[in-house]
């Protein structure tokens, strides 16, 4: 699918209201711009380690999201500039899991370094094929990410861990603002083709899943841990729904949406229609 000019000029403005923003007011080096002199050991608990373990591997796969990114959007200035700045900031969110794991002695460097080698074992795939879709699924995992580490930063406060608090708020401001890009592409498509934007929106929202599934070592184990993700609930309530009203639709339209491209691809031979009745008529999400 590609783009139109007024598409490809509006991107492009995107792209530097967001560049110029994220230069001024947010950029942050992980070595010099937290406050490693407050970390107190006593506040250290195994369940931290899992949860940032986990966020980090997450983090690792950033060659992989980013060479996927670049394959769909090289020829859009705005979109593969944004998905060059996207990869440096979750790099440094990786860097700084890993230097809290390794500074707190959560973990050993031998321990961090063999979890490293699990996790670059495995390779992430595109979710969805189309750069549409995929812009639909940043918009929904940014913000599923941006609630996880926001949950974070909360409870940090509440535990007086000053360390941890600000690593998860330097963190999740990043995450708002890459929600924020998506979230502005995502408009520039429903402004283009309203139909067939909604219609993958729907799509993906009913196909949605976090990157870390089937990849992360003992994931399902990790799920256990407070913390380590958010129902399905709390997502669509703090995360589909406020996003459906920022870009002028509803739960209802995005419903009939989904109903008629099952109905279409029913009628090619692609699947067996799912009643949406089967999953409460919400989509069925595994967020972590």
């Amino acid at each position: 699918m590609s783009a139109t000019n007024t598409q490809r000029e509006k991107m492009y403005r995107a792209y530097c209201e967001y560049f110029d923003t994220a230069e001024k007011k947010r950029r942050w080096n992980p070595f010099t711009d937290v406050p490693w002199e407050k970390h107190d050991p006593s506040l250290n608990t195994e369940e931290d380690a899992v949860c940032l373990e986990t966020f980090c591997g997450v983090e690792l796969y950033v060659p992989d999201y980013t060479s996927n990114a670049f394959n769909m959007t090289r020829n859009l200035f705005g979109a593969a500039w944004f998905e060059a700045s996207w990869g440096y900031e979750e790099s440094k969110h990786a860097l700084v899991y890993r230097e809290y794991l390794i500074r707190s002695g959560l973990r050993t460097e031998e321990q961090y370094a063999e979890f490293e080698s699990q996790v670059l074992g495995k390779v992430w795939q595109l979710p969805f094929e189309t750069r549409r879709r995929m812009n639909c699924y940043g918009a929904l995992q940014e913000a599923a990410t941006y609630l996880i580490y926001a949950v974070q930063r909360d409870k940090a406060k509440l535990n007086g861990n000053e360390l941890l608090e600000k690593v998860y708020f330097l963190v999740s401001r990043d995450e708002a603002a890459h929600r924020g890009f998506y979230q502005k592409i995502l408009q520039f498509e429903l402004d283009e083709d309203r139909e067939g934007a909604l219609a993958d929106l729907a799509h993906v929202v009913f196909n949605f899943h976090m990157p870390g599934i089937g990849l992360i070592p003992e994931y399902d184990d990790r799920l256990k841990v407070d913390g380590v993700g958010i129902t399905p609930q709390y997502f669509l309530q703090n995360a589909v729904f406020p996003m459906l009203k920022v870009l002028g639709t509803s739960r209802t339209e995005l419903l009939k949406y989904y109903r008629r491209s099952q109905a279409e691809e029913a009628a090619k031979g692609a699947k067996e229609v799912v009643p949406v009745e089967s999953v409460g008529a919400e989509p069925s999400l595994a967020i972590s």
